[in-house]
């Protein structure tokens, strides 16, 4: 476990899961936070925001959610000032949040888009029908040898 560091801060990806209250550990708001963060979800949205030096630390559970090992993120304090213009914890969640969350959005479209759109013209697999299984009739049932 990694001591106290004042040079960097900690984000768990708890932090971000849209389906816990904040009573329960979401710390952004709900129009920032996701449905099943993870810890590499976590750090590709950060990289996306802008952010390069990070340590992840997988199987690490929060003190408050100790059944679930998610993993820890450590952000270093001199990148988010560089990069964000602001060391605030509360202001680099919600940056990386809301980046996150539009992420979300863009690729649940691009599946909807993809579905409507149906199969690709020489994708065979996709455009077969499925047979339909006949059945030989009605089935028989053994007769019993033996009656009592």
């Amino acid at each position: 476990m990694t001591d106290h560091n004042p040079d960097r801060i900690v984000l768990w990806p708890g932090y971000f899961n849209a389906k816990l209250s904040r009573k329960q550990g979401r710390r952004v708001s709900k129009e920032s936070a996701v449905s099943d963060p993870t810890l590499d979800t976590l750090a590709l949205a950060a990289r996306n925001v802008g952010l390069s030096k990070m340590k992840r630390e997988a199987d690490t559970q929060h003190p408050k959610r100790a059944s679930q090992k998610e993993g820890r993120l450590w952000l270093s304090k001199k990148d988010l000032q560089a990069t964000l213009g602001t060391t605030s914890k509360e202001a680099v969640m919600q940056a990386i949040g809301t980046k996150w969350r539009g992420q979300q959005r863009e690729l649940k479209e691009q599946e909807i888009a993809a579905k409507q759109a149906g199969p690709k013209t020489g994708d065979k697999q996709a455009r077969s029908q499925r047979k339909q299984v006949k059945s030989k009739g009605p089935k028989r049932q053994k007769k019993k040898k033996w009656k009592l």
